[in-house]
């Protein structure tokens, strides 16, 4: 028999079969228990239109329910000669099941098949991502406290410039992450939206019952016009790698610093031993490989949109094999950024911080606008104020009051952590979570 839906009596040339298959084989199996979650929605719908006979349901959903345990243990493999995820699953349908298997078709396109998968794979992928930044952030918060009243030079330009303090340090990136998490939750919402019935993008004669599987597979809405929802191909992945690249973003910064201030010249951090590696030919060195790595993976995950957006954006309405492509870069992003979470989360926590930076007189000019402002709320007009201070520090007789208060929000004195927690709350709530844990849950039973 063929092994592929497509095939008729002829067969295509070797070469031109692996060009075009390229890595789509490796790639689907990312997407095989999504594949049948699918299929399940899909065909429950179908007994419910008349396209099933009754006794056919239970059968296929219990074979099915195998091959998605097969799925989720690593067992399950896309045959030789098997071109993809759909052919294969359909494949182990029929071989258990004879004629019964051939008719989980009905009624869709391996376009709707390959989009739902894509939208119920991200979906489960953001809510991974999103639990990984709540550690970071977590971490983040509580290291934000535990420092805060340790201060520590700020910096313009690279020059010293201000007093800060690793409360702010810590809670800077904290809050950073509050707002990527928003970016996640777009995400999110679009994605959560059902593509299934849409075909190869123009609908089916068959009396398709799109809520009925929207609601099966737990999704907020459909995607309504069909035309709209095979449009939708690269543009969720390219939305969804936005928001991959705004938390990327934020942990490229956060691991330039580190790298910064564990050098000798700052000393500002002090990253644990185990989390560093050694010189072959220097015994001292302590270097901070895994931040740099965290760097460089971060701006590459940066680089995603645009990967995604050069594949898809001049390509008109309708179904392109173009896209195919975009599964190369799409779907391994995700554990890469979440094992970069995870990384970041696991040193942020074991990572100390030197208490005496400023007993170090170099770092005293931070200072000087404590002084100049105490000057001006005595009644020094602010600008004879700066050119006392600005003197007396070129002729080197300033001497820094380390003693600031700072009192309003989101300064030195008033962190307003418990605000920032708040934030990342409120939005983890929107997310919904449960609608769609309570919707795969029963779909699986």
């Amino acid at each position: 028999m063929a092994n592929k839906l497509w095939e008729k009596n002829f067969e295509v040339n070797a070469e031109i079969e692996r060009f075009t298959v390229g890595r789509d084989r490796e790639m689907d199996l990312y997407l095989a228990k999504y594949d049948v979650l699918g299929s399940m929605a899909h065909i429950t719908m179908l007994e419910s239109i008349g396209l099933l006979e009754k006794e056919e349901l239970p059968q296929l959903l219990s074979a099915l329910r195998d091959i998605y345990d097969k799925a989720e243990s690593g067992e399950f493999v896309i045959e030789d000669g098997v071109e993809d995820v759909h052919s294969q699953v359909e494949l182990m349908l029929t071989r258990q099941l004879g004629d019964i298997g051939k008719k989980i078709h009905s009624g869709r396109s391996r376009n709707d098949q390959v989009l739902v998968d894509l939208k119920l794979f991200t979906r489960q992928q953001l809510r991974e991502v999103v639990e990984a930044v709540k550690v970071l952030f977590d971490e983040l918060i509580a290291k934000s406290e535990r420092y805060k009243n340790v201060l520590m030079p700020g910096y313009t330009h690279l020059q010293i410039a201000m007093p800060s303090s690793f409360g702010l340090w810590f809670g800077a990136h904290a809050e950073s992450l509050c707002d990527d998490m928003l970016f996640l939750q777009a995400a999110y919402k679009m994605t959560n939206r059902n593509p299934l019935g849409s075909a190869a993008g123009y609908g089916s004669s068959f009396p398709l019952n799109r809520q009925m599987t929207t609601d099966l597979l737990g999704f907020d809405s459909m995607d309504y016009n069909v035309v709209y929802a095979q449009m939708g191909r690269g543009k969720t992945e390219r939305n969804v790698a936005f928001a991959l690249a705004s938390v990327a973003g934020t942990l490229a910064k956060l691991a330039y610093d580190a790298c910064l201030f564990n050098s000798q010249n700052f000393a500002f951090v002090k990253l644990p031993k185990e989390c560093t590696t050694g010189s072959s030919i220097m015994p001292h060195k302590k270097n901070p490989d895994v931040f740099e790595l965290i760097r460089a993976k971060s701006n590459k995950l940066q680089a995603l949109p645009q990967q995604v957006m050069l594949i898809m954006n001049n390509l008109p309405t309708g179904y392109f094999r173009d896209l195919q492509i975009i599964k190369e870069v799409f779907l391994p992003a995700f554990d890469e950024l979440k094992d970069c979470l995870q990384m970041t989360a696991y040193i942020i926590n074991k990572m100390s911080v030197n208490e005496h930076i400023l007993d170090n007189a170099m770092y005293d000019p931070i200072f000087s606008v404590e002084e100049v402002n105490r000057l001006a709320a005595e009644g020094l007009p602010f600008r004879d104020a700066y050119k006392k201070v600005g003197l007396e520090i070129e002729a080197g007789s300033f001497k820094a009051d380390k003693h600031i208060n700072h009192t309003h929000e989101g300064s030195i004195g008033n962190l307003c952590n418990d605000r920032i927690v708040a934030l990342m709350e409120q939005t983890l709530q929107d997310f919904n979570f449960q609608k769609t844990d309570n919707a795969i849950k029963q779909l699986k039973q």
